[in-house]
């Protein structure tokens, strides 16, 4: 059985997104973002969620030992929102308060073909819920996806399987949120 944690960074839908990957048959749990990376280790996990935050937290704020885990890690990790963000600003990237905040349904566009987008159509309806977003990526990532007022909602790192996601996948309103845990979870497997 497959092993990802989710890191609490005090998001509000954090304990969502741990309830997608058990209805997935993951075997998972929330830990704190202070928790040591050598810890996660022990644990033998297989990948990590970065949650979102409080607001403005991905904008400016530490999230905990996320930076260990970045620099450290050998397995995949997505960032959701301000773990997104973070991932953003860790790897050289800008982020900046959004020119138009995005709450609720907005229309996503995939960019590139990427297995974290598998059976999920080039347009569908994503959830938002951020007054901040990434304005620059970092030069070792990749952009995935955008929407009509914001340009990352996507990106990939060109050689780690850690991705940063603007949007929520784990929320019910996003069309093929299961679908992209289903992914996220295969592409830990290997």
């Amino acid at each position: 059985m497959v092993k990802i944690f989710v890191v609490d960074n005090g998001g509000q839908w954090t304990h969502r997104e741990w309830r997608r990957l058990r209805d997935l048959d993951v075997d998972t749990k929330i830990v704190a973002n202070t928790t040591p990376f050598d810890d996660l280790v022990k644990e033998n996990i297989d990948g990590l969620i970065l949650s979102g935050g409080a607001p403005r937290i991905g904008l400016e704020g530490d999230l905990g030992n996320c930076s260990e885990y970045l620099e450290k890690a050998d397995f995949p990790i997505l960032g959701i929102c301000a773990g997104h963000q973070f991932m953003a600003r860790f790897f050289g990237g800008e982020v900046k308060p959004s020119k138009l905040p995005e709450f609720g349904k907005i229309e996503l566009t995939i960019l590139k073909e990427n297995e974290l987008f598998s059976k999920v159509p080039e347009k569908s309806i994503v959830w938002e819920s951020h007054n901040d977003e990434v304005e620059k990526i970092p030069d070792s990532f990749f952009l995935l996806a955008d929407s009509e007022n914001c340009k990352t909602q996507a990106m990939k790192h060109k050689e780690r399987s850690f991705y940063g996601l603007q949007f929520h996948p784990e929320v019910e309103h996003t069309e093929y949120g299961e679908q992209i845990f289903r992914n996220f979870v295969k592409i830990c497997e290997k």
